[in-house]
């Protein structure tokens, strides 16, 4: 078993992570930096590893895609936050993802329903860089008027997110990382590709 290192201070770590990660979602398309991260578990980035510590525990099952799920990832995972594995996308609470990853999978999380929005999957999905990529033009709670970003996200996402299949409240919460940092656009953000 490899171990890899985690949060010198579990408790503040998780707590300024967290809230860092709720300005990213209060303000979508907003780009936050998550210090005192641990060296990313390989091949988790160090957000990601950070985010995943924060977030999961043995009562949220995590789906990995097949180029994260590595025997690092899994020990560590379970090791450090009890994390139950699940092989299908469909029970997972948080999903971790690579830019590989096409819409058929995207259309496998739970979406939610309208009497219980919240059991919507988070999707953390880890790119090259938030920014550089396709403007998106943000609307919706958390936005004064609207704000433009440009991740280089994936084209299965960027259909998705032009075309969201389900009306709010159903949906997925994501959040792209990359490095240290990360932004998030949570279902209830309205995203036109520019």
């Amino acid at each position: 078993m490899t171990l890899m290192t985690a949060f010198t201070l579990p408790v503040h770590n998780a707590q300024h992570h967290f809230r860092r990660l709720l300005k990213a979602m209060s303000e979508p398309g907003i780009i936050v930096t998550l210090p005192d991260t641990p060296a990313g578990w390989t091949p988790f980035s160090p957000a990601t590893t950070g985010l995943l510590l924060t977030l999961s525990d043995q009562d949220t099952p995590l789906w990995l895609s097949p180029a994260l799920n590595t025997e690092l990832t899994r020990e560590n995972l379970r090791f450090h936050c009890s994390s139950p594995l699940t092989d299908d996308s469909a029970d997972a609470a948080i999903a971790v993802c690579d830019a590989s990853l096409e819409v058929r999978q995207i259309l496998s999380f739970t979406h939610g329903s309208d009497i219980a929005p919240e059991t919507g999957a988070t999707v953390i999905i880890q790119i090259d860089s938030l920014s550089g990529g396709r403007p998106l033009r943000l609307t919706g709670p958390g936005i004064a008027d609207d704000r433009v970003i440009a991740p280089r996200l994936p084209n299965s996402v960027l259909d998705y997110l032009s075309d969201r299949p389900l009306r709010f409240p159903q949906g997925i919460d994501f959040i792209f990382t990359c490095g240290e940092r990360l932004l998030a656009l949570p279902r209830t953000t309205h995203v036109e590709v520019c």
